[in-house]
């Protein structure tokens, strides 16, 4: 197999801060003399004869005794035939095998020669031989903001149930165990484990006795690849469990924390947390580590595992950096392993990743994968300086303010004798306390520099204060230099008065009142001092109510590239929006995944990565409602019943630029935001679904070109064996895409009827057409009753020549109140 077709893509954990540059490396195996190749068998996993295989909406996730003994029986078998093959093909040669992969794909991962690798690639049932690549990392109010309390929890009973039953199974940097989030000491109603769960957890050094509970249900780590590189040190990277990172605890109490746990950080109380299912119940599947990241023979060694002990939904907060290269962005192994468990029934959200908002920027591509957004929600904590002069100016931080008026001392202007800026060349960041003179700062308020290194992570606010409390300072005030402009600041949390101040134009206000008052030696003009004054007023009480959700910048946008030459698929991505800035969530005070937040218990991040676990936990609530739910139908009931409009009813809004985001905004489009923002009552109650069985992902895989071997590659199964093949724009899905629209196409759509009233349902259908396209849709009106399943016709005609993306919605309005929301982009236009 020559060089060219190895997957080489890098995968990246959706950043947890929007501002923080992600860089793919370049891929170093190619140059050693044994790498970790990932080897697939043409013959079928084991899930495709397990009893977990379903395609129907009535399928059940509990199997019998003997479905079990065959599946463990059939993985045994498939275990037993990848060493053999080993055996035989590298008879008496060194080789190391990591992991079989029977239950999702049938394979392993191992560490060979690239001679050893080709030898295998040439046998008869080997399909494929790709070459490992790497993976690097990437509430206290928004279950309010969702309208979880009075809405969605209330129909489940309360926050007491919500979730109960369901097991989420996330795939990240491990989880913090002793966290209170995660406790299942919870009075009143107890925990139990779901009988269908067959996890277990791991006990390591890092990961004691006890770790697990029954809120805690399973934990595990995944690091073979990166041992076989050596890269891993287990006194540094935490080879447990143990979230070493901080990003793993946060997601996992996003989605399924305990409600009501106290927030508090930097000594501040700041309300209380809870997941969107603070019921359901937690199993950890570590693959990726704070130093290093990790490589994608873990990833789906992780997935597989997951899959196994009866997982009902994964979360997934990695993305890829760049477009897998092959015949399509689909058949690459992680999102081949994903169809798998889809097959077996789990529900799959990625997030849509933090490389946004530039057109085709999404990093999520499979129609089987739930891939969601980012927004802003309406909370923000906000502080503010009152300078002498009486002007006030705006700001953000976690901190307290002062009580009185305190002189202003500028960090370039109190330094020892002998040491001169040159000598310290960033000495206005206050990284250094013993650059400064004590007698010259204390008592004052401490005015220093933000330029960009602090958004690389060079300089960190933590080390600010520590000099500015070194140095006795009253206060610190940071102002945003030229470098920063454009960027946002986030509220970092402080532990004595402090605001950074956001804006360039308030900035230059602070610097021309400081310096219109400078005290200067007579004679030489030195600068003794400032008459300056101010008062921080502190920013610790949020504030509610301002405009959201919008979308993110940094959020990851559509459409939805089909391979690496940036051909448009026929599937429309993200599939939602849900709150991804500002989240508070658990942290690990060990982790090192922020410096702001170093030695915290919570920790307010902002990503793809954040918004993912909303929609997770949210969706559990769906599968506890809505047991025998098939992942399509989960998908359609999130898409479906989302919101248009903000909180103020105005249509939902996208941020266009990375530098001064709030500046440029225009309406959000679905490719900026899917269907829609999540709306978790509604999607308990959709009335209407759209639903796709595995053999309907099969005939879409079967019908782009060229993919017969590399279906047979990943799932053993032959594209012969299937009738017909479908296009990915009739794929009944509850959106349409169409990338090239010549002349007229027909697509069809069945809607099934689920509402947990007997009655029939008589739905209207209206339409708004995108621009240049007309739309019709027959039947205009039907009836349904429970239950029943009816066939829409969809007819689309390009009226002219247009080259631009042109957006439409199709609305499904029942008289007993259900409405069906269907997204349409129409991409390429040619009349005929």
């Amino acid at each position: 197999m020559d060089e060219s077709s190895l997957v080489r893509f890098v995968f990246l954990l959706c950043l947890v801060s929007s501002s923080v540059f992600c860089l793919a490396e370049s891929d170093q195996n190619a140059t050693v003399s044994s790498a970790v190749y990932i080897v697939t068998l043409k013959d079928r996993p084991s899930v495709h004869f397990s009893g977990r295989e379903s395609s129907d909406s009535k399928h059940s996730l509990t199997a019998t005794s003997s479905q079990i003994y065959r599946t463990l029986n059939r993985s045994a078998s498939i275990i037993r035939v990848h060493d053999s093959l080993l055996r035989n093909v590298l008879r008496k040669e060194n080789y190391l095998k990591l992991y079989s992969y029977h239950y999702l794909i049938n394979g392993f991962s191992a560490v060979l020669t690239r001679k050893q690798a080709d030898r295998l690639a040439a046998r008869e049932e080997v399909e494929n031989v790709v070459l490992d690549f790497l993976v690097e990392k990437a509430t206290t109010h928004t279950p309010q903001f969702l309208g979880l309390p009075r809405g969605a929890w209330l129909r489940d009973g309360g926050s007491e149930y919500a979730g109960e039953g369901v097991v989420i199974g996330f795939i990240d940097t491990g989880i913090d165990p002793t966290h209170p989030s995660f406790s299942d000491k919870i009075s009143g109603h107890t925990y139990s484990v779901p009988p269908h769960f067959t996890g277990v957890c791991e006990v390591t050094i890092g990961f004691p006795p006890g770790s697990c509970n029954r809120k805690l249900i399973g934990a595990r780590h995944f690091a073979e690849s990166a041992l076989s590189r050596g890269v891993l040190n287990s006194s540094q990277d935490d080879a447990s469990p143990f979230d070493g990172e901080g990003h793993g605890t946060h997601t996992a109490s996003v989605a399924a924390g305990n409600h009501g746990i106290p927030v508090v950080v930097a000594g501040h109380r700041l309300g209380n947390a809870s997941g969107m299912a603070p019921r359901a119940h937690i199993a950890i599947y570590k693959a990726l580590y704070k130093r290093f990241g990790g490589f994608a023979a873990d990833i789906i060694a992780a997935i597989d595992q997951a899959a196994q002990d009866g997982v009902d939904i994964i979360n997934l907060s990695i993305t890829p950096n760049r477009r897998p290269p092959g015949i399509a962005t689909f058949f690459n192994p992680i999102d081949m392993a994903l169809l798998s468990a889809v097959k077996a029934g789990i529900f799959v959200v990625q997030a849509a990743g933090n490389t946004g908002p530039a057109p085709k920027s999404m990093s999520s591509f499979s129609p089987w994968i739930f891939t969601v957004g980012a927004t802003s929600h309406d909370r923000v904590y906000s502080n503010s300086i009152i300078l002498g002069n009486n002007v006030t100016i705006p700001g953000v931080g976690l901190a307290s303010g002062t009580r009185i008026m305190h002189k202003l001392v500028l960090a370039t202007h109190a330094l020892r004798n002998g040491t001169t800026v040159m000598d310290a060349i960033y000495v206005g960041e206050c990284q250094d306390s013993s650059s400064f003179d004590q007698k010259l700062v204390q008592g004052k308020i401490l005015v220093c520099s933000y330029t960009v290194r602090f958004i690389l992570g060079v300089s960190t606010i933590k080390q600010a204060l520590l000099t500015a409390k070194n140095l006795t300072a009253a206060g610190l005030v940071f102002y945003i230099d030229p470098s920063a402009t454009g960027f946002q600041m986030t509220s970092s949390p402080m532990d004595i008065p402090g605001i950074l101040i956001s804006s360039p134009q308030d900035s230059q206000a602070l610097l021309r009142y400081y310096n219109s008052s400078l005290l200067r030696e007579n004679g030489s003009g030195k600068i003794v001092g400032s008459a300056s004054v101010a008062k921080i007023v502190g920013g610790m009480r949020p504030t509610y109510g301002i405009t959201a959700p919008k979308v993110m910048y940094f959020s990851a946008r559509g459409p939805d590239p089909e391979d690496d030459s940036f051909v448009d698929a026929d599937i429309m991505k993200p599939n939602l929006v849900a709150p991804g800035n500002a989240i508070w969530g658990a942290w690990s005070p060990l982790g090192i995944g922020t410096n702001d937040f170093q030695g915290e218990r919570f920790a307010m991040e902002s990503g793809t990565s954040m918004s993912a676990p909303h929609v997770t936990g949210i969706a559990a609530l769906i599968k506890q409602k809505f047991p025998h739910f098939t992942p399509a139908a989960i998908a359609s009931a999130l898409s479906t019943t989302a919101s248009l409009s903000d909180r103020k009813g105005e249509h939902i809004m996208a941020q266009r630029t990375v530098l001064n985001p709030d500046i440029s905004q225009s309406p959000a489009t679905p490719f900026d935001m899917g269907s829609g923002f999540v709306n978790a009552t509604a999607a308990l109650d959709p009335g209407l679904i759209f639903d796709i069985g595995y053999n309907e992902y099969m005939k879409f895989l079967c019908g782009i070109n060229g993919s017969s071997p590399v279906v047979l590659n990943y799932t053993g199964e032959s594209c012969s064996s299937y009738n017909s093949s479908l296009a990915a724009s009739d794929l009944n899905l509850p959106s349409v895409t169409i990338a090239k629209l010549v002349g007229t196409r027909a697509v069809l759509r069945w809607v099934t009827n689920i509402a947990t009233t007997a009655t029939n349902e008589t739905y209207i259908v209206g339409w708004m057409a995108p621009d240049s396209v007309s739309v019709k849709v027959s039947p205009a009106k039907f009836t349904i009753g429970n239950g029943q399943t009816r066939v829409l016709s969809l007819v689309f005609r390009a009226m002219k020549n247009v080259s631009m993306a042109s957006f439409g919605r199709i609305g499904l309005f029942g008289d007993r109140g259900h409405v069906v929301n269907i997204p349409v982009a129409v991409i390429y236009k040619i009349a005929v």
